[in-house]
């Protein structure tokens, strides 16, 4: 641990389909929200190669020391660098019993934002994580993707580092998932990937059971789209950039039940 390093606690709400990385195998980008409410990427974490003891979950409070912000070459306003070893899980994930009442009473009190709105932050501010609010979601677009990895990666999962544990096993999805969805100042739909590491582990699941990639596809875009965002849902968006271009994606979907108001005269 550096001098530098400061103790957080983050509320573990984001996690993406792994990818292989020539200097740490492979990586998991991970974000959450602190105990002020603050945004906090954590990179880079080769997830599936932690001890099972520091395997965490969403939505499940971690303390962790992180590095000052601004270090290295990822510039984005809440990156900042864990110190693997120091990652303490400290309690059960949160629920979704009582209408998801308490990951409600985070996750709605962090501000929610336009794809137009985040994009003017990044330019001014480089603030790169938020919520996006969906007032339309048109469609979950499947598009054919490479099945397999570049021979680069390939040659990097056949390799047995002294000292390391071998390569596990990593599938390439042979599709990216593309939701089409309008904001309340979109001028036109918004197209944006996501890479959610649950999408990642449904699609492998259904692969499994349906024997098709195709059906497993269909049964991703069922999940993703008729049931997340479904009319009976209060569907939010966790959204962030690609490093090191400024490009939105979804890295996450928040659905919970919608809520009836109830007026103070009933």
């Amino acid at each position: 641990m550096s001098l530098d390093d400061q103790r957080t606690r983050v509320l573990i709400t984001v996690m993406t389909y792994p990818h292989p990385s020539p200097k740490y195998t492979e990586l998991v980008c991970t974000a959450g929200i602190d105990e002020d409410g603050q945004w906090v990427r954590l990179y880079p974490i080769d997830y599936r190669y932690r001890p099972s003891n520091q395997q965490f979950h969403k939505y499940q409070w971690i303390s962790v020391d992180l590095a000052p912000s601004g270090q290295g070459n990822d510039n984005r306003a809440e990156s900042r660098k864990p110190n693997l070893n120091s990652i303490k899980i400290l309690e059960p994930p949160i629920p979704t019993t009582g209408d998801w009442a308490e990951r409600r009473a985070i996750i709605d009190r962090l501000p929610h934002r336009t794809v137009n709105e985040c994009k003017a932050l990044y330019e001014s501010e480089r603030v790169s994580l938020s919520v996006v609010r969906p007032v339309r979601v048109h469609d979950l677009e499947i598009r054919p993707a490479d099945s397999e990895w570049k021979p680069k990666w390939k040659a990097q999962f056949k390799q047995l580092r002294l000292f390391e544990s071998p390569p596990k096993p990593l599938r390439r999805l042979p599709y990216t998932f593309h939701y089409r969805f309008e904001c309340a100042d979109s001028e036109k739909p918004h197209t944006a990937m996501i890479e959610d590491w649950e999408l990642g582990v449904l699609f492998l699941k259904e692969a499994d059971r349906l024997g098709s990639d195709e059906a497993a596809a269909r049964s991703v875009k069922n999940k993703f789209l008729n049931e997340m965002c479904a009319p009976d849902r209060d569907t939010c968006f966790f959204m962030g950039t690609r490093f090191p271009y400024n490009t939105w994606l979804v890295i996450g979907v928040f659905w919970p039940p919608k809520t009836v108001q109830r007026s103070l005269f009933e």
